[in-house]
């Protein structure tokens, strides 16, 4: 009796020691740098984003937040990184629209399903924009749409990539105006644009955040939002939905790491993410990228993404959405 009291007695002692060094595990944390992963080409939406959002994290976390653009397959590369990296923090995911998509696109994910990823924060969201090259004979949606009607299957447009928000945009358009497109999708915004702009591609429905310098600087012309409502971020641009009825979708930027980050670790990345985007820097780097900040809780990136997830699912099915 007297042995089986001590032998749980020491027994409870290492559970207690266990505890207290996974506690001070996560109470040093971060101890190193933390690796910001982009699953887009660098010079995108995505990735501009997360420069910016890195540099503030870093002054809140003591440890530099590092960006590592892993890009191809419609952000799977970068993603299945992160999903099968350590669950302690030090790898992040920057998700965006693909994340709620691809579950519906794709026929295979390699990490499972999106359970292999524990939520943040939800960045921000924001539109994206039809835009098209400044010697472009298209001025508006309409003569676009006429000209694709007179010339099936022969006005190409850009993406990021397969099941990205500049994918399903242009699909989404096709789809309700009855239209025939041939999308290119690259491996990132930054060289779907350098496309665009040399001639190779004759349109994109870029994101805010990638299209917004450009179309400021006269390089391309914004012809509509794919917004409900015209955004403020594209003073005099009409909504999309204006010509095509119907039309809507938005993107979206969030952060995520592997299922099984302990909670502590969840907290400290969140609460520096929070200060992040409500920095004066952070507001004035992306005040022309149209971008509806949140900087909310994990719940709120999960309810959001598990709505955008079942919406698309509905969309991608009823129309007949194939990966390229």
């Amino acid at each position: 009796m007297i042995e089986r009291l001590l032998r749980a007695g020491r027994a409870c002692l290492f559970a207690l020691g266990a505890l207290g060094l996974a506690g001070a595990a996560s109470a040093a944390y971060p101890d190193h740098p933390i690796r910001l992963v982009v699953p887009f080409s660098p010079g995108g939406g995505t990735d501009l984003i997360a420069r910016t959002l890195g540099q503030e994290m870093s002054k809140y976390l003591g440890q530099p937040v590092i960006v590592d653009n892993k890009p191809g397959a419609g952000t799977l590369i970068g993603t299945d990184n992160v999903a099968k990296s350590p669950a302690d923090g030090y790898s992040v995911v920057v998700a965006s629209f693909a994340h709620a998509v691809n579950p519906s696109l794709q026929p295979k994910l390699p990490y499972g399903s999106n359970a292999a990823f524990a939520p943040v924060m939800l960045i921000g969201r924001g539109p994206n924009v039809l835009v098209v090259r400044p010697d472009s004979p298209y001025k508006s949606v309409a003569d676009l749409v006429a000209a694709a009607k007179a010339r099936p299957d022969k006005l190409s447009y850009a993406s990021q990539g397969t099941g990205t928000s500049a994918h399903l945009a242009g699909e989404m358009l096709a789809n309700l105006a009855r239209l025939k497109l041939v999308h290119v999708p690259y491996k990132g915004a930054g060289p779907a644009l350098t496309d665009l702009l040399g001639g190779q591609v004759d349109m994109m429905f870029a994101t805010a955040a990638a299209a917004s310098g450009f179309v400021d600087s006269g390089k391309l012309r914004a012809l509509g939002v794919t917004t409900p409502e015209p955004s403020p971020a594209f003073k005099g641009v009409p909504a999309i939905a204006a010509t095509v009825p119907g039309y809507q979708m938005e993107s979206w930027y969030g952060l995520y790491v592997p299922a099984g980050t302990p909670p502590a670790v969840i907290e400290r990345l969140g609460a520096a993410a929070r200060k992040a985007v409500r920095t004066p820097d952070f507001a004035r780097k992306i005040e022309h990228e149209g971008l509806v900040v949140s900087g909310g809780t994990p719940a709120e990136l999960a309810a959001y993404v598990q709505a955008e997830e079942a919406r698309w699912t509905r969309i991608v099915k009823e129309n007949g959405i194939k990966p390229d």
